[in-house]
């Protein structure tokens, strides 16, 4: 089903997700589908692999694909265009102004050279580094987790919950 409705659209816009398959990241799709008897809309989501041969994406981030004249694989069926937003620096899609909460970044570092800042030592935005500078360190979140049955003496995988 999925293929068929993917087949009338040029391009879609969704989720990363973790990815199973080597050089290519899964992408969750978001489609209103219609209720015939309630007539209203509900969510359902749909699960395209996108070529991603750079590894520029990651999970979380919010992407465009188009579909490939011809496939790559049995899987894979679409290539990325366009990071649209990555996760973590949120972006006003009307302004095109970073955004912090409710309140713009701009707007924040006028109130801080105005009145000064509130506490010392404060998060900066400007000089905080670009998202996958603690990969493999602290973050694990382009990681698969899952549950873990058994507890063992020696346990020290980060991966289980």
């Amino acid at each position: 089903m999925a293929s068929h409705i993917g087949s009338k659209t040029f391009m879609l816009i969704g989720r990363c997700m973790v990815p199973d398959i080597n050089n290519a990241v899964k992408v969750q799709v978001k489609r209103l589908a219609l209720d015939e008897r309630l007539l209203m809309y509900f969510p359902s989501y749909e699960t395209y692999y996108a070529k991603n041969v750079e590894n520029t994406c990651n999970p979380g981030d919010v992407v465009l694909i188009q579909q490939l004249p011809q496939r790559m694989t049995k899987y894979v069926t679409h290539e990325i265009k366009k990071i649209v937003y990555p996760l973590g620096d949120v972006t006003d899609p009307i302004t095109g102004k970073k955004a912090v909460g409710h309140e713009y970044r701009e707007d924040m570092d006028f109130r801080n050279q105005l009145y000064g800042r509130r506490a010392p030592g404060g998060f900066d935005y400007s000089k905080a580094p670009a998202r996958g500078s603690q990969k493999e360190k602290l973050d694990f979140t382009y990681k698969d987790v899952y549950q873990k049955y058994h507890v063992f003496e020696k346990d020290d995988d980060p991966y289980a919950v």
